[in-house]
């Protein structure tokens, strides 16, 4: 599959001069007293959230792939990136060097996003943009990690660096169901050599999947026998979050040895919630996006993002 030319991280960063749509500074309010609600533009659409080291919050856009940044300080942001008609911007990651890759949704693409000056760096052209939905990754090693929703396969985009996109072809115990969303969010397994994939057709999977050979090992769930509408995934240390969309809530469960194993402790319910679909950690709190994906999008439709406790 064919990518787009490419420079170093190093290089990349050096070069880029787009400008930035200006950014409100931040505030110097307590760690106690920061907002746990914040609006986005209306008819925004988001689907993904990242966060990184200073506290902000990236947020790409559904409607035209636009990335709006957020200070968790003060809840206020802007635009670092427009978008444009025909695109689309779902799951994303943050790299330690401010380089944001983001799932193209429908179009078939992975984008390359340098947050410092809100320049699309790079195209990966993943698959057709016909029948495919590119919708999270995740960072692993070498490699972002893109999952197609609507085909049996995850795509490795190299970090930084020249290289082939690979095309990793599951199987073992995974379950393809025809014109539903199946493989949608991900992280990394604990000790960085395997990929945890949930997968929201009908019943609600969780997958480990080697990267190596993409042999998938359904995890044995216990306290549960399904994550019905499983969307985003979050891990910390052996805590996996699970955010059950459509169903308002996230799931939190415990990985066994070898991530062989989930167990169910508890959900996190919130009345904010409004069809969440993704999910990032800043310090004791968990920001989710309200996608509002049982409401009819218009230019005025009002979007947010929320934080609980985790």
């Amino acid at each position: 599959m064919k990518t787009s030319p490419r420079l170093s991280r190093r290089a990349v960063l050096a070069g880029a001069a787009a400008a930035v749509t200006p950014f409100a500074a931040a505030g110097t309010a307590r760690a106690g007293s920061w907002p746990d609600e914040f609006p986005l533009p209306d008819g925004f659409r988001p689907e993904g959230i990242a966060i990184g080291g200073p506290p902000y919050a990236y947020m790409g856009s559904l409607e035209n792939g636009a990335v709006y940044r957020a200070d968790l300080r003060t809840g206020r942001g802007a635009l670092i990136h427009p978008g444009a008609p025909g695109t689309a911007a779902a799951g994303m990651k943050l790299d330690h060097d401010g380089l944001l890759y983001v799932a193209g949704g429908p179009q078939g693409v992975a984008r390359v996003l340098d947050t410092r000056t809100g320049s699309v760096i790079a195209t990966h052209r993943l698959a057709p943009p016909a029948g495919h939905l590119i919708n999270d990754v995740v960072l692993l090693r070498d490699r972002a990690w893109f999952t197609d929703s609507r085909d049996n396969v995850l795509y490795g985009v190299p970090r930084g660096r020249p290289g082939a996109v690979r095309a990793l072809r599951l199987g073992g115990d995974w379950q393809q169901v025809p014109d539903v969303v199946n493989a949608n969010g991900l992280v990394a397994a604990p000790g960085g050599h395997a990929l945890i994939v949930v997968s929201s057709q009908p019943v609600g999977r969780l997958y480990r999947v080697d990267p190596r050979t993409g042999h998938a090992t359904a995890l044995t769930l216990r306290g549960t026998d399904n994550v019905q509408h499983g969307d985003g995934l979050l891990r910390v240390g052996r805590t996996l979050y699970v955010v059950q969309n459509r169903l308002n809530r996230v799931a939190v469960f415990d990985l066994g040895p070898g991530a062989a194993t989930a167990t169910l402790r508890r959900h996190i319910t919130d009345p904010r919630f409004d069809v969440p679909s993704t999910v990032a950690r800043h310090g004791s709190r968990l920001y989710l996006v309200n996608a509002r994906f049982g409401t009819p999008p218009t230019p005025a439709t009002p979007y947010n993002a929320v934080a609980v406790p985790r």
